[in-house]
């Protein structure tokens, strides 16, 4: 006999873009980097481009440093923006600002998939393998470049409350993911992405 509860849709699982953009850009002059551009666009804008592109309906992006002129001057419809007063305190704190961000999203997360805004040489197809990786809300799975582990990382939303707790300073996760070693699914990317940083003026040879 079937049940109303057997008629229940079941509904495939939700792994939203969390796109930290909350940098500064000390080493660039105090410019924020979200505001960078990059292909004729801010930075921001390519990286949830990416993270839309990879599968990723739900995007949250935490922002910080100039928040109010981001969000004047990227397009960034249908994305949440959560602003990070503390975001000089370093990556953890855009890191626990986006996860609670996400716990309180209405349409119910199950896993959070992190992408760094200063990272355009991770394109769509490295996030999407990431995501590919999601078993369920306990699982752990990172990019990988030649054996060392990167972003793209994908958090099952079992572990944020322990990850928000060792969030501190610019750790953001890596206490917590070292302390879970052995549970960590690694993703190799290393034949489609190139994951450097815009840190140094130097750096801003990789913008196109």
């Amino acid at each position: 006999m079937t049940t109303a509860q057997d008629r229940t849709p079941v509904h495939p699982p939700r792994v939203a873009g969390l796109l930290l953009a909350a940098g500064g850009g000390r080493r660039l002059g105090g410019r924020p980097k979200a505001l960078l551009p990059h292909r004729g666009r801010p930075l921001v804008e390519y990286a949830v481009g990416v993270l839309r592109a990879a599968g990723c309906e739900v995007v949250h992006v935490v922002l910080g440093a100039s928040a109010e002129v981001v969000r004047e001057r990227a397009e960034l419809p249908g994305c949440v923006l959560v602003d990070n007063p503390e975001w000089a305190e370093g990556m953890g704190s855009s890191l626990r600002a986006g996860l609670d961000s996400l716990a309180a999203d209405p349409r119910g997360v199950d896993a959070a998939l992190v992408l760094l805004v200063d990272q355009p040489g991770i394109g769509a197809e490295a996030v999407a393998r990431v995501r590919a990786a999601y078993v369920s809300r306990d699982s752990l799975a990172a990019a990988s470049y030649d054996g060392q582990r990167g972003h793209p990382v994908l958090f099952g939303a079992g572990h944020w409350a322990g990850i928000a707790e060792l969030a501190v300073g610019d750790r953001g996760a890596r206490d917590y993911l070292a302390a879970h070693r052995d549970a960590i699914t690694p993703v190799d990317c290393s034949d489609v992405a190139e994951p450097y940083d815009i840190d140094t003026e130097e750096d801003l040879a990789h913008l196109e």
